[in-house]
């Protein structure tokens, strides 16, 4: 389980973080959901909801910089067919499963799979939007529109929250700003964090004075918790959330950089390598574990089996990777195939030397 030199360890362990904190909302709200109870979980997803998922795409834009400028039909490969592979695959599975097998409905499965052409679909729209804002931010810079005109307009979409009718459009509206600020400021963030890695004890100091002005305000007056979401205080203050989810994105970055350091937390770094594996496959074990849980009566305190839900959406779509290595089938479910490469850089051999940092952008 070492760290593959073409990979940045502290990206990873965030990149780790953040899919611990996204599964563990989805795990709380569904459990909540059913239970019409509210456990400790949905506290902790309470202080991560200003930055649980910018975070995602303010990583996720850190290595824009470095594939930005390579030729359309490259940057296409990397930035949007690869994406839009999974989002495909993984839609077709789960709307198969839902919808066709679980649910007998053939009409609403082809209606859902149709919609999700150009409605994100599930949890899976993360995915789809990684794709959309890889578009965008090529188009912006075949454009040559400067970032000091793109990020004031983009943090005043997010500030607006509009809710059309389109949810892709919405999503763009409350996410693009953080991939796009990702981009610009990878190279403050990746000298803050390497300044910050020498320093452990300012580092913790700044993390926990951080964490308690985030804590603050998201459980300032007005805030209220609920089996599935919650209304946030302060900090739903569209500029404060705007600067709050930033400042959480940086921290994690940080906390990440601070973490990657402890031998002990290679599985934290490893599960962030592998991020794509738990995000694509999680939702199904969740729904299934969670639903025998209440049927058997065993498990029926709300954190409790928030908690052992947490766990096994994790795990198992780890288990699964372990066994579709083993067994040498399936890979394409988490490896995109030669054949689903639209530059032709499948059949050109691995490079011999280890790439540098910033230059493993379009694995990230």
């Amino acid at each position: 389980m070492n760290s593959s030199p073409m990979r940045v360890p502290w990206v990873d362990t965030a990149k780790g973080l953040s899919i611990i904190l996204v599964v563990m909302m989805y795990s709380a709200y569904n459990t909540g959901e059913y239970t019409g109870g509210v456990g400790f979980l949905h506290y902790v997803i309470g202080f991560a909801t200003p930055f649980r998922m910018p975070e995602f795409f303010l990583i996720s834009g850190l290595f824009l910089s470095q594939v930005i400028d390579r030729p359309w039909l490259r940057y296409i490969d990397r930035r949007v067919v690869h994406y839009l592979y999974f989002y495909v695959l993984w839609a077709i599975i789960s709307i198969g499963l839902k919808i066709g097998i679980f649910s007998r409905d053939p009409a609403g499965m082809l209606h859902d799979l149709a919609m999700a052409v150009v409605q994100p679909y599930g949890v899976l729209w993360f995915i789809y939007m990684l794709a959309v804002f890889g578009l965008a931010a090529k188009l912006l810079r075949q454009l040559a529109v400067p970032a000091w005109i793109v990020i004031p307009i983009a943090a005043g979409l997010q500030m607006w929250a509009p809710h059309p009718d389109s949810y892709a459009v919405e999503q763009f509206a409350a996410y693009f700003v953080f991939f796009y600020v990702g981009f610009v400021m990878a190279p403050l963030v990746f000298r803050l964090v390497e300044w910050t890695q020498a320093r452990p004890a300012l580092t913790v100091s700044g993390l926990v004075l951080w964490a308690v002005v985030n804590g603050l305000l998201v459980y300032s007056s007005g805030y209220a918790m609920q089996p599935v979401g919650m209304q946030i205080g302060l900090a739903a203050w569209p500029p404060l959330h705007l600067v709050l989810a930033v400042a959480g994105a940086v921290a994690l970055c940080v906390l990440g950089g601070f973490l990657s350091k402890f031998p002990a937390m290679e599985w934290l770094r490893w599960l962030g390598e592998h991020s794509l594996v738990v995000y694509v496959a999680f939702t199904i074990p969740m729904s299934l574990f969670r639903g025998a849980a209440l049927a058997s009566g065993l498990l029926t305190d709300t954190g409790l089996l928030s908690l052992a839900v947490l766990l096994v959406s994790i795990i198992s779509p780890i288990v699964l990777y372990f066994i579709v290595q083993r067994i040498g089938f399936g890979m394409f479910l988490f490896e995109r195939p030669a054949w689903a490469h639209i530059d032709g850089s499948a059949a050109k051999a691995a490079p011999k030397k280890p790439l540098t940092a910033a230059a493993q952008s379009s694995r990230t």
